[in-house]
């Protein structure tokens, strides 16, 4: 019996390989370091922790309202305006099973077949495969180093055609840590405004940025907020990640759409999980600034290592817990003779030579570089990078 065809366009998880990869020398006895993790390596903080726990003694572990709760939804209505200046009521909100879940509900609310979505590369490898899943097509747009890793103006003018239906911004930005100026933003919002395009704006790492840069958020501009769609959540400023909260703030025709969704796919989020997710919105904020400024310690700590290594550049990202280093060890060869022509050459390499993980730039529509995580001890990053820097130095001209 056939399977659905659009499976067989949606592309097999690099990192998943990896992982497989990386279980089976662990069976082999050998010590990996792994720089994949895309979550902290905090555990949630004890009073949200008790929230949870007060839910369930109170027995609030019913069904809840689709798209969540009223105290949830007006606790993030009151965050929006304080920290984002953003003005939305609870009809403007959506909480959903995770931020994940808020884009895949937000691309099925806007997709028809044949649509258009614009996706800056690098990108978090699940944007293109969600697009594919609501046959919608990626247009992909190359950014660079010089630029950042983000999308200027004038690209984002030339990849706009009449099935264009949105663009998703992402910043602070997964996997190259590069985060929008408000210079940068406002250069982009008149291309937007002329357009009419939707933006799905995924700031899903908005509290995590360094050096005294601030986040900012496309829906401030009052001239496009009716076209921008938020997506955010609990899962990375909080270490939540497992509690799977995220949420979207939007016109209300989108949280109607994305209700109706929804409703017929899986119900409501968590009720558990709503309720620590508000203590955590609304409550103290000390604990996220630690883990804040313990990331940006490791990022210091990951960056000036890896800018010793020849052969590697890398940005001192301001944003999210990941650096992205490019590289230069293609059209080499390692010491058994082995082609790096490839990011996927050379992650293969670092790990069954070196056993250390990274995860290859291939996944995320940017094949130069490879991404690390820094969500580790100061210890793993020292040790891991110094792998790295093995690994380099055995390489030699093809």
């Amino acid at each position: 019996m056939e399977l659905n065809r659009t499976l067989d366009q949606v592309t097999p998880s690099l990192t998943l390989q990896l992982v497989a990869k990386v279980n089976d020398l662990k069976q082999q006895g050998k010590d990996i370091v792994g720089f994949t993790v895309g979550e902290p390596d905090f555990p949630t903080p004890q009073h949200i922790k008790q929230s949870g726990i007060d839910a369930i003694n109170d027995n609030f572990t019913r069904y809840t309202a689709a798209v969540g709760i009223n105290e949830l939804k007006d606790i993030i209505v009151s965050k929006l305006k304080t920290e984002n200046n953003l003005e939305y009521t609870a009809q403007n909100i959506a909480v959903n099973n995770g931020a994940k879940h808020s884009i895949s509900n937000v691309l099925m609310t806007l997709i028809n077949p044949g649509d258009e979505i614009i996706i800056p590369a690098p990108y978090w490898l699940s944007y293109p495969e969600m697009v594919t899943l609501c046959h919608g097509k990626s247009v992909v747009v190359p950014t660079t180093k010089d630029s950042g890793y983000k999308i200027t103006a004038q690209q984002l003018k030339e990849a706009i055609t009449p099935k264009t239906k949105a663009v998703i911004i992402n910043s602070p930005n997964n996997p190259s840590g590069a985060v929008y100026s408000e210079q940068e933003l406002q250069s982009l919002v008149e291309v937007i405004a002329e357009s009419g395009i939707w933006v799905i704006s995924d700031e899903i790492y908005e509290k995590l940025v360094y050096d005294g840069n601030k986040h900012f958020s496309l829906a401030q501009y009052p001239q496009i907020k009716s076209q921008v769609i938020v997506v955010n959540g609990v899962s990375k400023a909080y270490a939540m990640t497992g509690w799977r909260i995220g949420y979207i703030a939007a016109e209300p025709e989108i949280i109607k759409g994305v209700a109706k969704i929804q409703s017929q796919f899986t119900s409501s989020p968590c009720s558990i999980s709503q309720k620590a997710a508000a203590t955590a919105i609304s409550g103290s904020q000390d604990e996220v600034e630690k883990m804040r400024s313990i990331f940006e310690d490791r990022r210091n700590l990951a960056h000036d290592l890896l800018n010793k290594i020849p052969g590697l550049s890398v940005d001192k990202a301001p944003g999210a817990f990941y650096l992205f280093p490019q590289c230069e060890g293609y059209n080499k060869v390692t010491p058994e003779g082995k082609a790096i022509n490839s990011s996927l050459d050379l992650a293969d390499y670092m790990l069954e030579k070196h056993h250390v993980v990274v995860v290859p730039g291939k996944a995320f529509g940017c094949d130069l570089n490879f991404r690390i995580s820094y969500a580790t001890s100061h210890e793993q990053i020292k040790k891991g990078i110094e792998r790295i820097h093995n690994a380099f130095a055995e390489l030699r001209e093809g």
